[in-house]
């Protein structure tokens, strides 16, 4: 395994000037590697518009009923 220079990549991050960074669709480029990425937004909006329709939420409220059992999922398996 290739050793990591942890000097070399922050010297690498620093050279970027942060309105080019802002301007990356950074789900896409991680996408990549990670293909689940690019198919979760469409599961999201299923997951939205089903609490909407089903629980007759806005959407603020769907958002943040999603949001809060992402959150209580992740943290009970942690």
């Amino acid at each position: 395994m290739e050793k990591i220079n942890i000097k070399e990549i922050e010297k690498e991050i620093e050279k970027y000037d942060d309105t080019k960074v802002e301007k990356v669709n950074w789900t896409k480029v991680w996408s990549k590697k990670y293909p689940i990425l690019e198919e979760y937004q469409k599961e999201i909006e299923k997951l939205l518009d089903s609490l909407e329709k089903e629980y007759n939420y806005n959407k603020l409220d769907a958002m943040l009923v999603l949001k809060d059992i992402l959150a209580k999922t992740y943290f009970a398996n942690k």
